[in-house]
């Protein structure tokens, strides 16, 4: 089978770059095969999803057009009705979906979202508590190179070493030795379910603030398959493009305390005018999490998920923490193949069409442009349509292309395989 696209397809790739391919051919020419790179390709990476036409459109909308600084109903420019309607509609639906007394939708992405909670209420200096990068948190919870790690005063937690999972009590000891100002939970390369009610009690015990990140798993949380930080976090923030399934973008929200803080810190602490069109877009990806079907993709997620799991267990793959309860799971391959690093096995996999990336494991050794480790997850094959069977089909896929050392007859095989449930679960 080759890699070009079913006519349908290729019918849709033109009419979405007509215009563009009126002014702009290269461009056009390089649109349209990230088009056919995705559709025929199986998306394993588990910060990314497929958009909805209905989400794609709004990010295509004539509100490109428009400035709008400041909140709705308060702006420094003249034309805001309709950009104040479109704001406020995210707003409400945020604060619905997630429970929270505050919602800005502004932030530009997460990294922005995580940004203004911090200068929302931190000055320069002040002590964080987040979760060790190299265990799964993210590089915004402190690391050294980032703003976050260079700002502020910046500890980290991490899992325990027999468990693989957080170690609550390092959590807590920490906490109470150090007094953040401000603890952070949420992680982006964690396997299991985070415990945001215990977080809440240590903030609590040390006199912390807490903010959770829920960038993975906003989704889950929104269809009830994880629990809600709401109650416990003084903040919680995502982006709105993993689990979620929307535009690449971010919310912060807040207790109605923080709300004034929290508005100043993005607008006009961080950002200029908000990204209107980026916001419609969030607004159409909230009415869409608040369907019924939207929880039963959510299931379907955490299903394909174990299944991936189960079928590389099965295969003697060792696992971080020894499975998942959400949308990703960790492959460690030392246990298996010592000599294979994560970067040569997301390599390999690219060329049979299955995309994944190298990620670095508890206490791993290697550096993090190299690691031991790959992180796969299902929330964009789960979009297409793929099952617990072609799931597993595809873990098996997994092994063989790993367990051949890159041999490039095996990635040609596996390749056209890839292609075959490519054309049999298109994107929507």
């Amino acid at each position: 089978m080759s890699e070009e696209v079913s006519t349908s397809i290729a019918e849709r790739i033109a009419a979405w770059t007509d215009e563009v391919a009126k002014v702009d051919p290269l461009a056009a020419e390089i649109l349209a095969a990230e088009e056919r790179r995705e559709q025929n390709s199986l998306n394993l990476i588990a910060s990314e999803n497929y958009a909805s036409r209905a989400v794609r459109q709004a990010t295509a909308s004539v509100l490109t057009n428009k400035y709008a600084e400041g909140l709705p109903g308060k702006r420094f420019y003249h034309g805001c009705e309709w950009a104040d309607s479109i704001e406020q509609l995210a707003i409400d639906r945020a604060k619905k979906l997630f429970g929270t007394d505050h919602a800005n939708v502004q932030p530009h992405a997460g990294s922005q979202a995580n940004m203004a909670v911090y200068f929302a209420v931190l000055k320069p200096g002040d002590t964080i508590l987040g979760m060790n990068l190299s265990h799964g948190g993210h590089l915004t919870h402190g690391l050294g190179a980032n703003f976050s790690g260079r700002i502020y005063k910046s500890l980290h937690y991490g899992i325990n070493r027999t468990t693989e999972r957080i170690d609550m009590d390092q959590v807590r000891e920490m906490a109470l030795k150090h007094r953040p100002k401000l603890i952070i939970c949420g992680a982006s390369a964690y396997p299991r379910e985070i415990d945001f009610a215990a977080f809440g009690e240590i903030s609590r015990e040390c006199g912390a603030m807490l903010m959770a990140d829920i960038a993975h798993i906003a989704g889950l949380v929104a269809a009830g398959l994880h629990n809600s930080p709401a109650q416990a976090a003084d903040f919680v923030t995502t982006t709105t493009h993993k689990t979620l399934r929307g535009p690449r973008s971010g919310i912060a929200m807040c207790k109605a305390q923080y709300a004034k803080a929290l508005d100043s810190a993005v607008f006009p602490g961080l950002q200029g005018g908000p990204l209107l069109q980026q916001v419609a877009a969030k607004a159409v990806a909230l009415a869409e999490a608040n369907r019924p079907e939207f929880k039963q993709y959510g299931r379907s997620i955490i299903d394909n998920c174990q299944a991936l799991a189960e079928e590389l267990l099965s295969r003697g793959y060792h696992l971080v923490s020894g499975g998942t309860d959400n949308h990703l799971l960790l492959i460690d391959l030392r246990a298996n193949y010592p000599d294979i690093t994560g970067q040569q096995a997301a390599d390999w996999l690219e060329r049979a069409n299955i995309v994944v990336n190298k990620n670095s494991i508890p206490f791993d050794q290697r550096p993090a442009a190299v690691t031991s480790g790959v992180r796969l997850g299902t929330p964009a094959i789960t979009t297409r349509g793929l099952g617990q069977d072609q799931t597993r089909q595809l873990a098996g896929w997994i092994d063989e292309v790993i367990s051949s050392n890159g041999d490039e007859s095996l990635l040609a095989r596996v390749k056209q395989q890839v292609l075959q449930i490519c054309e049999a679960f298109p994107i929507p």
